[in-house]
């Protein structure tokens, strides 16, 4: 992502970016399953609280019960086939918008990003920016959780997003672990998101984020949406703190969007080394997490919207396009054509809702029609 958020790999890691050169991949370790997720029930909240009423004469008593959580309904489950945007709280020259302003192709909106509680280790917050807000005409809390009602109204769904260059939060304990679940379900159910996104750039630790996952989703229910984008290096082994993370949470967890940008170059599943800004850049590491252990429902593709909204590895829509195809049908690949095809891969991804709109809405309308006529 930008400033506030991406920074360049290769800026970053060298030494493990020259590494990453002579690594060897490790062997499949599941199927390549095509069912769907667990993520297709939904729930309007946990009880709270129960109240009655003396029954009148000849009558029934009368209950009343307070629902903890989101509160509106879900119009449906995420479609087979999903794009994910990013929502930018805060204004970095790309288009400024209120969640109502996101484009419709988008099924699933993350709202970028929660802040660190500096007053409670792993524990986190989230306010409308005022800058935005101020730009927007007065956009208020009350009006940005309406905004998110209304899309969930239509089937979409909005979740907050965790991390981002700059958002340095730490679950490195068994307490940072209960800090961030509590909180977070208290962001959730006070804003309505669906769900959370991680994003975390500067390292997670498999055992405590996994815990705390585990334990939020246990208390906001089955219709929790989890999320991880994480950076091309992270998804290079199994070995790897994120993609143990992703194996760990499997049971609940519903996409990982890989970023395919701001990377140096990095090695594909057959063990070749490719460049960013290419389809086989894209389709040669998405196969690494398709041949080791994560479901094709659970693989999405994460590009930038435009070349603004990173600092490299930018491709036209028509290459993400020819990514999705190579992948779910085996057609428009480059010079790597997998071994086979995962047809339920889950989607694509873009850094951000808001440089779509700076460029003419190309990503969300060429490739989000391309999604949503997968096989």
């Amino acid at each position: 992502m930008t400033p506030r958020s991406r920074r360049p790999l290769a800026a970053i890691i060298p030494a493990l970016l020259t590494a990453a050169a002579g690594l060897v991949l490790l062997p499949a370790i599941g199927s390549a399953a095509t069912d769907p997720g667990t993520n297709g029930t939904f729930e309007t909240g946990t009880p709270a609280s129960r109240s009655c009423s003396t029954g009148t004469a000849g009558g029934n008593a009368r209950c009343t019960q307070t629902v903890g959580g989101p509160t509106n309904p879900r119009a449906a489950s995420l479609p087979k086939h999903i794009l994910t945007g990013y929502w930018q709280n805060f204004d970095n020259g790309a288009t400024v918008q209120r969640i109502s302003d996101v484009q419709a192709n988008y099924d699933l909106i993350a709202v970028a990003f929660a802040d660190a509680d500096p007053a409670e280790p792993g524990g986190i917050t989230f306010t409308l920016d005022p800058a935005l807000a101020s730009r927007l005409g007065g956009y208020t809390a009350a009006k940005f959780k309406a905004d998110i009602a209304a899309n969930q109204a239509v089937g979409k769904r909005v979740i907050l997003s965790v991390g981002g260059q700059n958002g340095t939060i730490s679950v490195g304990n068994a307490t940072a672990a209960a800090n961030f679940a509590s909180s977070a379900l208290s962001v959730l159910r006070e804003y309505g998101f669906d769900g959370i996104d991680i994003d975390l750039e500067n390292g997670v630790n498999a055992q405590y984020m996994g815990q705390a996952l585990q334990s939020l989703r246990s208390q906001y229910g089955s219709g929790l949406v989890i999320a991880m984008a994480p950076q091309t290096i992270d998804m290079q082994s199994t070995s790897f703190e994120y993609f143990k993370l992703a194996l760990a949470i499997k049971d609940i967890l519903t996409v990982v969007n890989v970023q395919y940008y701001n990377s140096g170059a990095m090695n594909g599943c057959d063990g070749r080394v490719y460049s960013q800004g290419t389809v086989d850049f894209i389709t040669a590491q998405a196969c690494i997490m398709l041949q080791n252990g994560l479901r094709p429902d659970q693989v999405g593709l994460g590009l930038p919207a435009s070349s603004q909204a990173a600092g490299g590895g930018y491709v036209a829509p028509s290459v993400v396009n020819d990514a999705l195809d190579c992948l779910t049908r085996g057609t428009n690949c480059g010079s790597f054509k997998p071994s086979t095809t995962w047809p339920a891969l889950r989607g694509a991804m873009t850094w951000s809702t808001n440089w779509d709109a700076t460029n003419g809405n190309a990503f969300s309308d060429q490739v989000g029609s391309h999604v949503h006529s997968l096989p």
